[in-house]
């Protein structure tokens, strides 16, 4: 497995890194991971981008310090403070293969990553939580979501953990507005964290398990970011 490594200088230039890993992934017919902490920002769905509120929520980001990008895939706003982690993982889309199945692997996963840094999660989510969707991991709050895209050779599964408990009150707060203005439902103590699960607020420790855990035994190749562009 490619594991890519490194945050690039803006939000522009790590999004071009993720859109690169399908083509590493078909011309190496080997799947690509990637976990990174992106730069201050929310990212808004395209549901989002239909709402009437959508210039006021994208006012309040602008008003806390996060820079407001839209998202090719759907679901509602994701914030990062800068130290949230985001990850893709990206593999062949081969015949027999559901949608629903990459979905149950990526989250038996990120389950057994965690669980091995000491955090006790299980999928679900709590009520009025951010980007609710049927792929999540909780514990006293959602800290883990799942979203997924699939091209025709290539399927990207990605989503975002919040690992500690600052960024844990830090995602309810820049998100509170947000939803409001978006007329959407959110508690701003649904958010949850891997620190207040159990495990380590150390984003470089959560990085390396869940490399681990997507390798599943087999050889990692480092990459760093910059060799995609």
């Amino acid at each position: 497995m490619h594991a890519v490594r490194g945050r690039l200088d803006d939000i522009g230039a790590d999004r071009d890194v993720v859109d690169a890993l399908p083509e590493l992934v078909v011309e190496s017919g080997e799947p690509a991971f990637r976990a990174w902490t992106p730069h201050r920002h929310v990212a808004f769905g395209r549901r989002d981008a239909a709402a009437d509120g959508y210039d006021r929520a994208r006012t309040a980001a602008r008003k806390r310090g996060y820079t407001p990008i839209e998202r090719q895939v759907g679901g509602r706003a994701v914030a990062y403070t800068g130290t949230v982690l985001a990850f893709s993982y990206v593999v062949q889309n081969e015949e027999g293969d559901s949608i629903q199945a990459r979905y149950e692997r990526t989250t038996d996963l990120l389950e057994q990553a965690l669980e091995r840094l000491g955090a006790t999660v299980e999928p679900g989510e709590p009520e009025a939580a951010f980007c609710p969707g049927d792929h999540s991991l909780q514990h006293d709050g959602k800290l883990a979501g799942i979203a997924q895209r699939v091209r025709r050779d290539t399927a990207v599964v990605g989503g975002c953990l919040v690992v500690s408990e600052v960024d844990e009150r830090a995602v309810g707060d820049v998100l509170d507005p947000i939803y409001d203005a978006l007329g959407v439902p959110f508690d701003p103590e649904s958010v949850g964290s891997i620190e207040s699960a159990g495990g380590p607020d150390d984003t470089d420790a959560v990085v390396e398990a869940l490399e681990a855990a997507f390798a599943a035994g087999g050889p990692i190749e480092r990459i760093d970011a910059r060799e995609l562009l």
